[in-house]
């Protein structure tokens, strides 16, 4: 008769061991968790990272079991030395494998307006970054890779509309 009875019930160690198992198979996806942060008179916030060729929107690589929203607090905290707290979802990009990359899992959280005063107070923090700067969405658009750009449009739309976009973007060269 005990073999009707789940083995979840009949065995909770035997059953936590087959989760452990399936766990350590499964692939892991990489995260990345950026802001939208905007000043008063609604130029975006754009970073120049020392480590790659262009600029991106402050925020950076969700660490292992770290929420998104998290990663993007953290990371503005310690590249630009800001407070700032990743507010509703904007947009999620689904990257495909490129390069020697796996897939990627890309959030932009609102970032909300800075005050002039918290605008002045930007600086660069770890030195991953060689500069930061408020751009218009045409400085944007001109800055940014056109993938990167496609993903700041949806959640500029997404800012407009209250609805957040899902994107897949299939070649990250593009």
């Amino acid at each position: 008769m005990t073999e009707d009875v789940p083995l979840y019930e009949r065995d909770p160690a035997a059953w936590e061991a087959h989760l452990a198992e399936g766990n350590a198979r499964q692939p892991r996806k990489r995260v990345s968790a950026d802001l939208l942060i905007r000043d008063r008179a609604g130029r975006i916030l754009l970073v120049d990272p020392s480590y790659k060729p262009d600029w991106d929107l402050p925020g950076g690589m969700a660490e292992a079991n770290e929420p998104p929203h998290v990663a993007a607090h953290r990371e503005v905290a310690e590249e630009l030395g800001l407070d700032v707290r990743a507010g509703d979802l904007l947009c999620i990009d689904w990257v495909a494998p490129h390069g020697p990359w796996d897939d990627l899992l890309a959030f932009i959280f609102d970032g909300g307006e800075l005050d002039d005063q918290r605008a002045a107070a930007i600086r660069m923090a770890d030195g991953e970054l060689n500069a930061a700067e408020f751009c218009t969405e045409a400085q944007a658009r001109q800055r940014l890779r056109p993938y990167v750009w496609t993903r700041v449009a949806a959640a500029l739309d997404a800012l407009k509309t209250g609805r957040p976009a899902y994107l897949q973007t299939f070649r990250a060269e593009n």
